[in-house]
Protein backbone atom coordinates (compact mmCIF):
# COMPACT_ATOMS: atom_id res chain seq x y z
CA UNK A 1 0.00 0.00 0.00
CA UNK A 2 1.27 3.45 -0.64
CA UNK A 3 0.37 7.23 -1.12
CA UNK A 4 0.19 9.26 -4.19
CA UNK A 5 -0.24 12.37 -5.28
CA UNK A 6 -2.22 12.71 -8.98
CA UNK A 7 -3.90 15.00 -11.15
CA UNK A 8 -7.17 13.21 -12.36
CA UNK A 9 -7.41 12.98 -16.24
CA UNK A 10 -10.60 11.25 -16.68
CA UNK A 11 -12.81 8.46 -14.89
CA UNK A 12 -15.00 6.26 -16.73
CA UNK A 13 -17.83 4.12 -14.56
CA UNK A 14 -17.32 0.76 -14.35
CA UNK A 15 -20.56 -1.39 -13.38
CA UNK A 16 -23.47 0.11 -10.62
CA UNK A 17 -20.86 1.95 -8.20
CA UNK A 18 -17.29 1.62 -9.36
CA UNK A 19 -15.28 3.15 -11.52
CA UNK A 20 -11.46 3.11 -13.47
CA UNK A 21 -9.52 6.63 -13.26
CA UNK A 22 -6.91 7.42 -15.48
CA UNK A 23 -4.15 10.03 -13.76
CA UNK A 24 -0.63 11.62 -14.45
CA UNK A 25 1.14 11.00 -10.81
CA UNK A 26 3.77 12.87 -9.31
CA UNK A 27 6.15 9.49 -8.87
CA UNK A 28 5.13 7.06 -11.16
CA UNK A 29 3.73 9.01 -14.26
CA UNK A 30 0.71 7.57 -16.33
CA UNK A 31 -1.84 5.09 -14.19
CA UNK A 32 -4.70 3.99 -14.06
CA UNK A 33 -6.75 2.75 -10.97
CA UNK A 34 -9.58 0.76 -9.73
CA UNK A 35 -12.28 2.23 -7.24
CA UNK A 36 -14.54 0.69 -5.76
CA UNK A 37 -17.92 1.85 -4.36
CA UNK A 38 -17.78 5.61 -5.40
CA UNK A 39 -21.08 5.77 -6.80
CA UNK A 40 -23.04 4.41 -4.48
CA UNK A 41 -25.47 6.72 -2.61
CA UNK A 42 -23.78 7.04 0.49
CA UNK A 43 -20.51 7.53 -0.97
CA UNK A 44 -20.49 11.53 -0.96
CA UNK A 45 -16.12 11.80 -2.45
CA UNK A 46 -17.66 11.12 -5.90
CA UNK A 47 -17.88 15.21 -5.98
CA UNK A 48 -13.96 15.28 -6.02
CA UNK A 49 -13.94 13.44 -9.59
CA UNK A 50 -13.36 16.18 -11.53
CA UNK A 51 -11.02 16.73 -13.88
CA UNK A 52 -7.46 18.41 -13.27
CA UNK A 53 -8.59 17.76 -9.12
CA UNK A 54 -5.07 16.77 -7.47
CA UNK A 55 -5.67 14.20 -5.62
CA UNK A 56 -3.76 11.85 -2.56
CA UNK A 57 -4.65 8.49 -3.59
CA UNK A 58 -4.21 5.31 -1.34
CA UNK A 59 -3.03 2.82 -3.75
CA UNK A 60 -3.14 -0.93 -2.91
CA UNK A 61 -0.81 -3.05 -5.68
CA UNK A 62 -2.37 -4.68 -8.51
CA UNK A 63 -2.52 -8.40 -8.11
CA UNK A 64 -2.03 -10.80 -11.15
CA UNK A 65 -2.95 -8.88 -14.57
CA UNK A 66 -5.25 -6.60 -12.33
CA UNK A 67 -5.15 -2.72 -12.04
CA UNK A 68 -4.05 -0.75 -8.81
CA UNK A 69 -7.06 -0.51 -5.93
CA UNK A 70 -7.78 2.77 -5.19
CA UNK A 71 -8.42 1.80 -1.31
CA UNK A 72 -9.03 5.97 -0.57
CA UNK A 73 -8.23 9.48 -1.56
CA UNK A 74 -8.33 12.85 -0.67
CA UNK A 75 -8.38 16.58 -2.31
CA UNK A 76 -5.27 18.03 -2.02
CA UNK A 77 -6.07 21.73 -3.66
CA UNK A 78 -9.84 23.16 -3.92
CA UNK A 79 -9.30 26.09 -6.39
CA UNK A 80 -13.51 25.76 -6.84
CA UNK A 81 -13.19 26.60 -10.37
CA UNK A 82 -15.97 24.52 -11.90
CA UNK A 83 -18.62 27.12 -11.61
CA UNK A 84 -16.43 29.18 -14.16
CA UNK A 85 -17.79 28.46 -17.30
CA UNK A 86 -14.77 29.15 -19.22
CA UNK A 87 -12.45 28.00 -16.91
CA UNK A 88 -14.83 24.32 -16.72
CA UNK A 89 -14.41 24.33 -20.31
CA UNK A 90 -10.31 25.02 -20.27
CA UNK A 91 -10.33 22.02 -17.71
CA UNK A 92 -12.16 19.31 -19.73
CA UNK A 93 -10.08 20.19 -22.71
CA UNK A 94 -6.61 19.99 -21.10
CA UNK A 95 -7.61 17.49 -19.14
CA UNK A 96 -8.87 15.19 -22.72
CA UNK A 97 -5.79 16.34 -24.15
CA UNK A 98 -3.69 15.30 -21.68
CA UNK A 99 -5.37 11.84 -21.08
CA UNK A 100 -4.10 11.19 -24.74
CA UNK A 101 -0.78 12.19 -24.66
CA UNK A 102 0.82 11.20 -21.57
CA UNK A 103 -0.50 7.47 -22.16
CA UNK A 104 2.87 6.14 -21.91
CA UNK A 105 4.28 8.86 -20.38
CA UNK A 106 6.95 7.76 -16.95
CA UNK A 107 7.22 9.79 -13.87
CA UNK A 108 8.38 12.98 -15.15
CA UNK A 109 8.63 15.76 -12.05
CA UNK A 110 9.06 18.90 -14.85
CA UNK A 111 5.61 17.65 -16.36
CA UNK A 112 3.76 16.95 -12.80
CA UNK A 113 4.44 20.52 -11.54
CA UNK A 114 4.08 22.81 -15.01
CA UNK A 115 0.71 20.91 -14.57
CA UNK A 116 -0.12 21.94 -11.38
CA UNK A 117 1.58 25.94 -12.37
CA UNK A 118 -1.40 25.68 -15.29
CA UNK A 119 -4.04 24.97 -12.66
CA UNK A 120 -3.03 27.90 -10.24
CA UNK A 121 -2.88 29.94 -13.69
CA UNK A 122 -6.53 28.67 -14.54
CA UNK A 123 -7.61 29.46 -11.09
CA UNK A 124 -6.46 33.24 -11.40
CA UNK A 125 -8.57 33.81 -14.34
CA UNK A 126 -5.38 33.62 -16.70
CA UNK A 127 -8.27 32.30 -19.38
CA UNK A 128 -5.60 31.60 -22.24
CA UNK A 129 -3.06 29.98 -20.33
CA UNK A 130 -4.01 26.79 -21.66
CA UNK A 131 -2.77 27.55 -24.95
CA UNK A 132 0.76 28.64 -23.37
CA UNK A 133 0.72 25.33 -21.29
CA UNK A 134 0.37 23.23 -24.41
CA UNK A 135 3.39 24.77 -25.53
CA UNK A 136 4.91 23.95 -22.27
CA UNK A 137 4.54 20.44 -22.74
CA UNK A 138 6.31 20.31 -25.95
CA UNK A 139 9.07 21.82 -24.31
CA UNK A 140 8.95 19.35 -21.79
CA UNK A 141 8.76 16.64 -24.35
CA UNK A 142 11.90 17.80 -26.22
CA UNK A 143 9.96 18.49 -29.31
CA UNK A 144 9.23 22.05 -29.53
CA UNK A 145 10.20 24.83 -31.89
CA UNK A 146 14.04 25.80 -32.09
CA UNK A 147 14.29 29.94 -32.62
CA UNK A 148 16.11 31.12 -35.08
CA UNK A 149 15.98 34.15 -37.04
CA UNK A 150 13.17 33.78 -39.58
CA UNK A 151 10.10 34.73 -39.76
CA UNK A 152 7.56 32.33 -40.33
CA UNK A 153 7.06 28.44 -38.17
CA UNK A 154 7.40 25.43 -40.37
CA UNK A 155 5.52 23.27 -38.34
CA UNK A 156 6.77 20.29 -39.80
CA UNK A 157 10.49 20.79 -39.10
CA UNK A 158 9.98 22.71 -35.89
CA UNK A 159 12.23 25.71 -37.80
CA UNK A 160 11.55 29.20 -38.45
CA UNK A 161 12.24 30.01 -42.00
CA UNK A 162 12.02 33.21 -44.20
CA UNK A 163 9.29 32.02 -46.22
CA UNK A 164 6.14 30.79 -45.24
CA UNK A 165 5.12 27.05 -44.92
CA UNK A 166 1.69 26.21 -43.79
CA UNK A 167 -1.08 28.92 -44.11
CA UNK A 168 -1.62 28.74 -40.53
CA UNK A 169 1.80 29.78 -40.06
CA UNK A 170 1.27 33.85 -40.36
CA UNK A 171 3.69 36.06 -39.59
CA UNK A 172 1.66 37.34 -36.85
CA UNK A 173 0.85 33.46 -35.49
CA UNK A 174 4.90 32.41 -35.82
CA UNK A 175 5.56 35.35 -33.44
CA UNK A 176 3.45 34.66 -31.00
CA UNK A 177 5.16 31.12 -30.69
CA UNK A 178 8.15 32.90 -30.52
CA UNK A 179 7.58 35.28 -28.34
CA UNK A 180 6.01 32.59 -25.88
CA UNK A 181 8.93 30.22 -26.60
CA UNK A 182 11.40 32.49 -25.78
CA UNK A 183 9.88 34.12 -22.89
CA UNK A 184 11.39 33.50 -19.00
CA UNK A 185 7.82 33.05 -17.83
CA UNK A 186 5.87 32.23 -20.75
CA UNK A 187 2.27 32.87 -19.22
CA UNK A 188 3.15 36.45 -19.67
CA UNK A 189 2.91 36.07 -23.56
CA UNK A 190 -0.45 37.76 -24.65
CA UNK A 191 -2.75 36.55 -27.09
CA UNK A 192 -5.87 38.64 -28.78
CA UNK A 193 -8.60 37.26 -28.27
CA UNK A 194 -9.23 37.52 -32.07
CA UNK A 195 -6.09 35.62 -32.62
CA UNK A 196 -6.23 32.62 -30.22
CA UNK A 197 -8.63 30.19 -32.30
CA UNK A 198 -6.23 30.64 -35.16
CA UNK A 199 -3.37 30.32 -32.76
CA UNK A 200 -4.86 26.61 -31.36
CA UNK A 201 -5.59 25.19 -34.71
CA UNK A 202 -1.03 25.91 -35.19
CA UNK A 203 -0.75 24.28 -31.90
CA UNK A 204 -2.61 21.44 -33.38
CA UNK A 205 -1.52 20.93 -36.46
CA UNK A 206 2.11 21.38 -34.55
CA UNK A 207 1.21 18.29 -32.08
CA UNK A 208 -0.50 15.94 -35.36
CA UNK A 209 3.58 16.67 -36.95
CA UNK A 210 5.42 16.03 -33.67
CA UNK A 211 3.38 13.53 -30.88
CA UNK A 212 3.00 9.61 -32.49
CA UNK A 213 -0.38 9.15 -32.88
CA UNK A 214 -2.10 12.59 -32.16
CA UNK A 215 -5.52 12.98 -32.56
CA UNK A 216 -7.46 16.20 -32.08
CA UNK A 217 -9.32 15.90 -28.80
CA UNK A 218 -13.19 16.02 -29.10
CA UNK A 219 -13.22 18.98 -26.69
CA UNK A 220 -12.01 21.43 -28.95
CA UNK A 221 -15.43 22.35 -30.70
CA UNK A 222 -16.72 22.68 -27.38
CA UNK A 223 -14.06 25.29 -26.36
CA UNK A 224 -13.66 26.52 -29.53
CA UNK A 225 -17.73 27.84 -29.21
CA UNK A 226 -16.69 29.27 -25.26
CA UNK A 227 -13.75 31.59 -26.57
CA UNK A 228 -15.64 32.56 -30.11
Amino acid sequence: MNSQNGFLLSFIKYGENDAVLHCFTEEDGFQTYFLKGIYSKRNKKKALLQPLNLLNFTVNPAKGNGIPLVSGFELVKDHDMYMDIKANTVIFFISDFLNQVLRHENKNSGLFFSIDEFVNELANKNYQCHLLFLITVLKIQGVAPLIHTGKYLDPETGTFSEVPAHQLFSDEISHIWKTALSSENLYTTRIHSSQRKDFLDSILVYYHYHITDFKIPASLEVIQQIFE
